[in-house]
């Protein structure tokens, strides 16, 4: 990894905005003129983003926010050409894998609609928080295409049925529904929305960061496996859980009337 440690030294982000700060990384789509639509440039600084993301233990938690009215318009149809200086990564996961594979927790923050391709990175996230005006559409059927890779996201945070009907008639559900669905964890007032995020990113970015990791990738292995194979790949799992150094800091905290001190426990 040391040998190709990826850096934000120089790069410029033209698509996106990028901010770290409390360990939180925010990925604020900025292309709002376009509706946030996802091109090639806006694609690559994802996938950066959520690779550095990935190498750098001190950041905890990813938010995925976007400017103006829309989160997102899914894929740019119209393909414009233009350039910036983010490095391209070789063997670059689609932005579903990048997601489920970044094994931290990654909060949608939604401001606005959200459509076709935007899906993806709504039901790969952990959590989805959106305004209560929000809505969300898959309208591929009625172009003549269908929302093929979304569905792979999509049906593991929906109901089948529910999931099917959204697909398959192309029609726009509210945030209201989306919570009931299961594709978003709540729906807020406009104004609540900035401070819910932040409380939530907070809240997880304060505990146990490696364990976390541990975890969701745990969960993420799981959930393609029978409930027979599962079982004894997570006895595995909690034994070597309880092996490491944030078990052992958290344990020790709650024996010695204390808070963790997880900084301590995140150094290679």
């Amino acid at each position: 990894m040391s040998m190709n440690k990826l850096s934000l030294d120089g790069l410029v982000f033209q698509a996106t905005k990028i901010d770290i700060s409390n360990n939180i990384l925010s990925i604020t789509l900025n292309r709002p003129e376009k509706k946030n639509a996802i091109n090639n440039v806006m694609m690559n600084e994802l996938n950066y983003a959520l690779a550095y993301a990935k190498q750098e233990r001190s950041i905890r938690v990813v938010v995925i926010a976007a400017e103006g009215d829309i989160f997102c318009a899914g894929a740019d149809l119209r393909r414009e050409e233009s350039e910036s200086n983010i490095p391209k990564l070789e063997n670059a996961d689609d932005v579903s894998l990048a997601l489920r594979h970044l094994y931290k927790p990654v909060i949608c923050k939604i401001q606005g609609s959200v459509l076709a391709g935007a899906l993806l990175m709504v039901s790969n996230s952990t959590h989805a928080i959106a305004i209560k005006e929000a809505k969300f559409l898959a309208p591929e059927i009625k172009r003549g295409l269908w929302p093929f890779m979304v569905m792979a996201g999509l049906f593991r945070v929906m109901p089948r049925r529910a999931g099917l009907d959204f697909v398959m008639r192309g029609q726009p559900i509210n945030a209201k529904k989306a919570e009931e669905w299961g594709l978003i964890n709540e729906s807020v007032n406009k104004d609540e929305l900035d401070s819910r995020v932040s409380n939530l990113a907070s809240e997880l970015a304060s505990l146990a960061p490696g364990t976390m990791q541990f975890g969701l990738e745990a969960y993420e292995k799981q959930d393609s496996m029978s409930f027979d194979e599962a079982l004894p790949y997570l006895q595995k799992q909690i034994a070597k859980c309880f092996e490491g150094d944030d078990a052992k800091e958290g344990i020790s905290a709650f024996l010695e009337k204390r808070e963790p001190d997880w900084d301590k426990t995140t150094e290679e």
